[in-house]
């Protein structure tokens, strides 16, 4: 977990920066976009004492992932509760054969169409419920729905596998939206705190998928008996989402969280100059007519255009890959029978390297901010990922039916291409998504935060239908 000193930073109306040389003033400068001000005496910003707020947030980001993440990766339970066991047992075909067959596609609906739904209602939702609410609200019912599933791990349901899967996909949906919710309200909500913040949550998301990578590996190294391994990880992300409502109820208590939760200045954006971040809270008796109602999309979205076509065709890319590609490449030794080619070569290769590398470039944005969030260069080098698409493909995939060619015919390659892959995926991800909400008014940056979410959740999407299209034509 990086740490990094405020020292190094200067302060503007909007944003935290630090210091760059001078090849990097003109991006700073597109991103503070106001001149540089010093609070009042009484508004003097406090210091994050003992990087209490970093770690929160870092913490709060895992708790955003992991549980899905458990949730997905406890495939051998979801096989061995959908089949009926005493069907199997009689010699007769299992009645949840049927639905055995379409349980991913049924999965990965479940935990897409609800976040794209569910992050327009957040938008709607910015300045009319609390976020306090909206984050604790999310938190609970994600809680809730861990803790049933935990429950029924041990329950005997091959009596009413059809049910259970109802049961299954409906908490998938639910679990999906209230996690878009909780994660998105959070990330808008670091948009009025430093940008140091912004990459702890994100980096926090990676950690959580690294963790269940590695418990995943965990899990298949010990072989142990399928439902204590899920009791495992339901367990595990009960704890952490119970972290996580104990967490968000301690960050207003630090004074380096209060100081930049402080009431907005109440305005309606209209392309003017705003009143400073650092300003004092306008007194109750200043009009408020802005407080309750729909933030405006369209300075946003015309802020955050060239931002969102970073994010969108980065995780284009990346989903069109991983997992539908990557997971399909075999080892060139598999023939030899060994736990390396056969059993960990997919587990390691795929699942935790890429994870990995992601957290470490998600991380490194800690302490490198460059290209700037007006460059040229950001774009270029999300556009240059096309070419990791072919690269994957030319490895040992299989089944192979039009393209019989392998070009890369080492291991090697695989693990060189995913390290790439997940570095990059993070490193420029990471740093489109903490630059949206700096290069608005304070008041929009959290309904930025959503807006950049849902650039994120657009470029899954269409990544996953193309990668359908690409496997078939391999």
């Amino acid at each position: 977990m990086a740490i990094i000193s405020e020292d190094d930073f200067h302060h503007s109306s909007n944003s935290t920066y630090r210091t760059a040389s001078s090849s990097l003033r003109a991006d700073q400068e597109a991103l503070l976009e106001k001149l540089l001000d010093h609070p009042p005496p009484s508004l003097q910003r406090p210091e994050d004492r003992f990087n209490a707020a970093y770690i929160v947030f870092f913490c709060l980001g895992i708790g955003s992932l992991l549980p899905w993440n458990f949730f997905v990766t406890a495939q051998e339970y979801w096989l061995f509760k959908l089949s009926n066991c005493s069907s199997q047992a009689t010699g007769e075909e299992p009645k949840g054969s049927d639905i055995l067959n379409y349980f991913e596609s049924y999965l990965a609906v479940a935990s897409t169409v609800p976040s794209i739904l569910c992050l327009v209602v957040n938008f709607l939702l910015v300045n009319r419920v609390p976020l306090r609410v909206r984050v604790l609200a999310s938190l609970t019912v994600m809680l809730s729905i861990f803790v049933m599933m935990t429950v029924l791990v041990k329950v005997d349901t091959s009596s009413w596998t059809r049910s259970f899967f109802a049961l299954t996909i409906i908490c998938m949906a639910i679990l999906s939206g209230t996690s878009t919710i909780f994660s998105s309200s959070v990330f808008g909500m670091t948009g009025s705190f430093p940008m140091r913040n912004s990459q702890a949550l994100i980096s926090g998301g990676a950690m959580g998928g690294t963790i269940s990578a590695v418990a995943s590996l965990v899990d298949l190294a010990a072989s142990s008996d399928v439902t204590d391994s899920a009791l495992a990880f339901f367990l595990t992300a009960d704890v952490f989402l119970a972290l996580c409502i104990g967490l968000y109820l301690l960050l207003p208590r630090l004074d380096y969280a209060r100081y930049y939760m402080r009431p907005v200045w109440p305005a309606v954006f209209s392309g003017e100059e705003q009143p400073p971040q650092d300003s004092p809270s306008p007194s109750s008796g200043a009009p408020r007519s802005s407080d309750s109602s729909t933030p405006p999309l369209r300075p946003i979205l015309k802020k955050t255009a060239g931002l969102g076509f970073c994010i969108i065709y980065l995780f284009f890319i990346t989903s069109i890959i991983f997992p539908a590609i990557s997971t399909n490449i075999e080892s060139l030794g598999k023939g030899s029978g060994s736990p390396w080619t056969t059993k960990f070569f997919v587990p390691l290769t795929t699942f935790l390297l890429y994870n990995f590398a992601d957290l470490c470039g998600r991380q490194i944005t800690a302490w490198i901010q460059m290209p700037g969030p007006r460059s040229k260069v950001l774009p270029g080098l999300v556009l240059l990922r096309t070419c990791l698409v072919p690269l994957f493909v030319l490895c040992n995939y299989q089944p192979r039916v039009h393209l019989q060619v392998v070009v890369f015919q080492s291991d090697v390659y695989p693990v060189l291409f995913t390290s790439l892959l997940g570095l990059s995926n993070g490193y420029l991800s990471t740093l489109a998504l903490i630059y949206g909400p700096k290069i608005v008014p304070r008041e929009l940056a959290e309904a930025t935060g959503v807006v950049m979410t849902f650039y994120l959740c657009l470029g899954l999407m269409l990544g996953s239908a193309c990668s359908a299209l690409i496997v078939h034509l391999i």
